[in-house]
């Protein structure tokens, strides 16, 4: 017994924090613990010394891995189980509340655009009568559609069936100019979907859709008496002639780009 006691008192009475240099003469009741592989002086250290050393490296990341600055072993960090739990438990809470919130927002876009399209009361009317779990399902779909719909590119698949089919609608080569024209060379199209302005110019114009339409139908079709009449043949019509300017332009691209040229590099004099 004396021989293991005389053993033990070395080990416990050289150790030193490698963090605040103190040993078991300066507080006895300090917590140690050996993180790592190293051996020496630096075997030891205080368990509130490395957690403040492991804040400072984590810098409020709880997650972050640490290892040791000496032999590169990672440091085994566990947390009490509640707080695993709450952990995992966030992710899924905070997924809940924007899937919740996306929800909502869209229950409530698509009742004020129901009251746009129809008319403030007949929408009001409309949404008492109709079933509960009908509006739960039916008024998020509103915006969903419009983004699909606006998603469909139409004037691409009329444009390249002008394209294709322009030398026998000679009409057409007067209105746009170029279409009926070869071309040297046929350019990429790039993928609209790719760019994430484009993205964002598809969900602002789709949500903004009904209202461009209410605007476009009582400026174009005020002698219409029904308002949901109204927006249908406003819509159509801005969707006509946007789609006709939208038709030209891209033509003009395309007749730019494949008209487009590289010249040779010019060479200096005395070269």
């Amino acid at each position: 017994m004396a021989e293991q006691t005389g053993l033990a008192l070395p080990q416990t009475m050289d150790r030193s924090c490698w963090v605040c240099f103190a040993t078991d003469e300066d507080d006895r009741t300090a917590e140690w613990v050996r993180p790592c592989r190293c051996r020496g002086s630096t075997k030891w250290v205080h368990q509130t010394c490395l957690q403040r050393w492991v804040d400072e490296k984590q810098r409020g990341n709880s997650t972050a891995r640490v290892a040791c600055p000496q032999c590169n072993a990672e440091y085994l960090i566990v947390f009490p189980k509640l707080d695993r739990l709450i952990s995992k438990a966030c992710p899924f809470a905070a997924a809940g509340i924007m899937v919740g919130s996306i929800y909502w927002t869209a229950v409530t876009y698509g009742a004020v655009t129901v009251m746009q399209v129809v008319g403030h009361k007949e929408g009001l009317d409309v949404m008492e009568r109709a079933d509960p779990l009908f509006l739960l399902i039916g008024l998020p779909t509103i915006p969903v559609m419009l983004i699909l719909g606006k998603m469909i590119r139409w004037e691409d698949y009329v444009l390249r069936l002008w394209r294709k089919y322009s030398n026998k609608l000679q009409i057409l080569n007067s209105i746009f100019p170029g279409i009926g024209c070869p071309v040297p060379r046929i350019p990429a199209e790039a993928n609209p979907l790719a760019d994430h302005v484009s993205a964002t110019r598809i969900l602002c114009g789709a949500l903004v859709f009904p209202t461009i339409a209410t605007i476009v139908g009582k400026l174009m079709f005020s002698s219409v008496n029904s308002n949901l009449q109204r927006t249908i043949l406003g819509g159509i019509a801005f969707v006509a002639i946007k789609g006709a300017f939208k038709v030209y332009f891209k033509q003009q691209q395309y007749l730019r780009q494949a008209h487009r040229k590289i010249l040779n590099y010019p060479e200096q004099e005395g070269a």
